[in-house]
C-alpha cells in the first residue's frame, strides 16, 4: 500500500473499515468489532452522528477515543415511545414475555419494540431504540480507507468485495423512471 493510500483521510464517500469497542457508562461492552471490524460509507448516515463525526479526517492506523452523548447517538428516551399495542398487531409467533424484543407492522413498515407488560388484549411496549438515553464510549482504530465505488455511493452502503455488477450498475444508466 502506498503512502498516498495509507494517508487517505476519512471523509464523505470513502469506504472505511473501523475496528471498535462500544461501552456504556459502567464499562459494559455493548459492541465489539475489534477482530473483523466493519466497513461503511462515510457521510451517508451509516453510523450514529457523534461517532461518525469523531472519525472524520483520521487516516488508517489512527486510534480514536470518543464519548458520544445520547443526543448524538440514539437519542434521549422518549416517554411517548412507550405505548399499548393490540396483541394481534404483533408479528407471528412472538413470545409475549416482558423483556423480549418483538416486531409489528406499522404504517411505515416493520417496527421493533421491547415488551414491557403483557395484558389480555394489549401489550405495553417501548418503541425507543434499546440504547436511547445512553452515553456511549468508543475506542476505535481506523482500518483501510478507500474511494467508494459509484454504486456503493449510489446505494449508501458498502457492497461485498467493494462493488458488484448488475444490470443497473453505475456503468449502465438507469432507464427513465427506474431507480435501483
Amino acid at each position: 500500500m502506498s503512502d498516498t493510500e495509507r494517508s487517505m483521510p476519512v471523509e464523505k464517500d470513502k469506504a472505511v473499515r473501523v475496528f471498535h469497542v462500544m461501552r456504556d457508562d459502567d464499562g459494559a461492552i455493548l459492541a465489539d468489532t475489534r477482530v473483523d471490524g466493519f466497513e461503511y460509507i462515510h457521510g451517508h448516515g451509516n453510523l450514529i452522528p457523534g461517532f461518525e463525526t469523531a472519525l472524520e479526517g483520521h487516516v488508517e492506523g489512527d486510534e480514536v477515543e470518543v464519548t458520544v452523548e445520547p443526543e448524538q447517538a440514539y437519542g434521549l428516551h422518549d416517554a411517548e415511545g412507550v405505548v399499548e399495542v393490540p396483541r394481534e398487531r404483533i408479528q407471528g409467533e412472538a413470545e409475549l414475555v416482558p423483556g423480549n424484543m418483538v416486531e409489528a407492522h406499522g404504517p411505515e413498515g416493520r417496527i421493533e419494540m421491547l415488551i414491557l407488560e403483557v395484558g389480555d388484549e394489549t401489550v405495553k411496549v417501548d418503541l425507543n431504540h434499546t440504547l436511547a438515553g445512553f452515553r456511549l464510549h468508543f475506542t476505535a482504530r481506523i482500518g483501510p480507507v478507500r474511494n467508494a465505488h459509484p454504486d456503493e455511493i449510489k446505494h449508501g452502503r458498502v457492497h461485498p468485495g467493494g462493488h458488484h455488477l448488475m444490470t443497473s450498475d453505475s456503468s449502465v444508466p438507469d432507464l427513465p423512471g427506474e431507480e435501483s
